[in-house]
């Protein structure tokens, strides 16, 4: 069997020797065999794939954790881990591509320019929640403020009180007036918060019992909306007569649709698309969506528990935000939508319009 140096096969891998000393220590890249007297590592040909599909991963920042397992599957579940691992690292770059286009527009902004902003538009809003036809209680919690919209979904032996104390959380952002540049510390604040209020609430169904909520929520500066997003329930923008789903669902389904593991076709009918990857109490508070979007004139945002989204198409929210003029009848029309097709489920539904003052 034809040696190779570690030299020689750091050149042929574009691994540099110190980097296969470290994949050799961590186990992700043994030599063939190591000289017992000098301690000398060699290698062999066959290895050079491996190598390569080492080095190419790290290429992509890839954690070192995570090539281990990738390395040790077949070809195409590798495959599939690879494009799953960058859809999220695309997920985060969106996150922070929005943020430093938001202080890159802030910084560049003179004084008389923000104050021109912050006077210049306004919130006109509407909330409503509704128990639906199945459910025997309500345990979805929706709010509308000049300042915070937020829907709330719990689920789980204490899952009014869940959803209750997340959204009570931030209504403290609904009475302070709160600048562009200082929102999403204070949001991410506000959801620690929530986090902790929440695990409180849920306290009583004990650790089996499974209690927690979704938050969505939106807090508006006078200019633009910082955004809070955990579990599945949505955000939408209607604007210029388009409409946007501007969250991600936090489901073990959505992760199989973002995997290309499942259709959206398929995702419909899913035993687990109910299933959340992410909610409040959560281990880590921070895994929630903090952004900020640019408020233009005319704008119609709807947020939602998945109660109206799992059963009214997005052609049907659509044409409703659309056809009906007043915040206050548009959240009544989409939740007797949602009813009317059965209403399996609580459904809540809040309706911000931006106008000019």
């Amino acid at each position: 069997m034809h040696m190779l140096t570690i030299g020689a096969f750091a050149k042929a891998s574009r691994l540099s020797p110190k980097a296969l000393r470290l994949y050799d220590e961590l186990e992700l890249l043994r030599p063939a065999r190591v000289d017992p007297d000098t301690g000398y590592r060699y290698y062999t040909t066959g290895q050079l794939e491996r190598a390569r599909l080492v080095a190419w991963l790290r290429r992509l920042g890839m954690p070192l954790a995570r090539i281990r397992e990738v390395c040790a599957l077949d070809p195409a579940a590798a495959a599939t881990e690879i494009r799953a691992y960058w859809a999220r690292v695309e997920a985060e770059t969106a996150v922070r591509r929005d943020l430093a286009a938001f202080l890159v527009d802030q910084l560049s902004q003179t004084p008389e320019m923000s104050r021109k902003d912050t006077t210049m538009l306004e919130l006109r809003y509407a909330a409503h929640s509704d128990r639906g036809r199945v459910r025997p209680e309500n345990q979805d919690t929706a709010y509308a403020g000049g300042r915070l919209l937020a829907v709330a979904d719990g689920f789980g032996p204490a899952g009014a009180p869940a959803s209750g104390a997340a959204v009570e959380a931030l209504r403290f952002l609904d009475t302070e007036e709160v600048p562009a540049g200082d929102v999403l510390n204070l949001l991410d604040e506000a959801v620690r918060g929530a986090n902790d209020a929440v695990r409180d609430a849920a306290g009583g169904a004990g650790d089996s019992g499974g209690a927690g909520t979704t938050l969505t929520a939106l807090v508006w500066t006078g200019s633009r909306l910082a955004l809070v997003h955990i579990g599945d329930s949505r955000a939408y923008l209607l604007r210029d007569g388009a409409l946007f789903l501007i969250t991600h669902d936090h489901t073990v389904v959505q992760s199989m649709i973002d995997e290309g593991r499942l259709t959206a076709e398929e995702a419909v009918a899913h035993p687990q698309r109910a299933l959340l990857l992410k909610a409040l109490p959560g281990v880590t508070p921070t895994d929630a969506e903090l952004r900020l979007r640019d408020a233009h004139p005319g704008d119609r945002y709807l947020l939602c528990s998945d109660g109206l989204s799992t059963v009214v198409p997005e052609p049907r929210i659509r044409a409703l935000l659309t056809e009906t003029p007043s915040p206050a009848d548009t959240v009544l029309a989409l939740v007797a939508e949602a009813n009317g097709a059965g209403g399996p489920d609580n459904v809540s539904c809040v309706v911000a319009d931006v106008v000019e003052r």
